[in-house]
């Protein structure tokens, strides 16, 4: 009898170790899954002092990284980036901007030249009643230059749909996502809204960069909400917007050169986030810094689930 029970002791102590092995091994595939399925946020930050000089120089532990008000750990960095650099021009060929179509063409051929390195991919797109594709991304100068060559006005402007178009394609893509538009901002094809376009360039990690093109900018009774539509996707994705007025296209295309030179990059996994959101908002300070001694650009935040799909 007694060789029994200790016979049906010892087997449910190696059922229960069988057991406790198998939750182990449960909890163990579980953690390694989560790790992997966490997100690596990219962060592109511009930083400028009271001036508006760029600010190169500063350190990892210059940064403080927050998403949705809570401290995250910088799990890379690296100024200047030397990420490739992935860059849709969209021009603006509507009726209202077809007269300066030569001068922007030159402008931006003279645009991708400076700026390209062997690394680096471009595409050309123009946008009026529809949004054509005019260049696929490369880093072939000729097949660019080509494409300066072939816009075509059209009376409307489908300026969201172009934002949805070029965010589509740039999204797919590694590296830093950069669309610069160069339009006077009036959206007349109403297929897409402001808000379709910002959240396209938010989920496909995109920074916007407009060149506002206007006939004056100060001018009396224009319509402004073109140019504050732009104004703010620049903004929300953490780029810039520039008046070609003010200087030309040349010293646009160059201030936003400089820009894409001296841009610090903050990743960092996510923890501690809040259930059940799907849009986190990011917020970069420098600590150290006076107030007001610098200004910081970035993107606002970023959608936790996957992008939208391609038109």
């Amino acid at each position: 009898m007694l060789l029994i029970l200790s016979s049906v002791f010892h087997r449910r102590r190696g059922l229960l170790a069988v057991a406790l092995l198998a939750l182990a091994s449960l909890a163990s595939a579980q953690e390694s899954t989560f790790r992997v399925d966490v997100k690596l946020v990219n962060v592109f930050v511009n930083v400028t002092d009271a001036n508006g000089a760029l600010v190169g120089g500063l350190t990892r532990d210059d940064f403080a990284l927050f998403e949705d008000g809570r401290p995250q750990q910088i799990a890379v960095f690296d100024r200047q980036s030397g990420q490739p650099l992935n860059l849709t021009l969209a021009i603006d060929t509507s009726g209202s901007v077809r007269k300066d179509m030569s001068d922007e063409a030159a402008a931006a051929k003279r645009f991708a030249h400076a700026l390209l390195r062997p690394q680096d991919q471009m595409s050309v797109v123009e946008f009026a009643t529809k949004v054509r594709e005019l260049a696929p991304f490369t880093n072939n100068l000729s097949s660019i230059d080509r494409a300066f060559g072939q816009l075509h006005g059209d009376w409307a402007t489908a300026l969201y749909d172009a934002v949805g178009f070029a965010s589509a394609r740039l999204g797919v893509r590694p590296g830093r996502k950069v669309l610069v538009l160069v339009s006077d901002g009036d959206d007349t094809a109403k297929s897409s809204t402001y808000a379709d376009a910002l959240e396209a360039a938010l989920r496909n990690e995109v920074m916007i960069y407009a060149l506002i093109d206007v006939p004056i900018e100060a001018s009396a009774g224009r319509d402004l909400g073109g140019e504050h539509a732009l104004i703010t996707l620049a903004e929300e994705t953490g780029g810039k917007h520039f008046y070609v007025n003010d200087g030309g296209l040349d010293q646009a295309f160059a201030k936003i050169s400089d820009d894409l030179r001296t841009q610090y990059l903050l990743a960092y996994y996510p923890h501690h986030q809040l259930p059940g959101q799907e849009f986190h908002r990011i917020t970069v300070a420098v600590p150290r810094a006076a107030a007001g001694q610098f200004n910081l650009r970035h993107k606002t935040g970023y959608y936790a689930n996957s992008p939208l799909k391609s038109n």
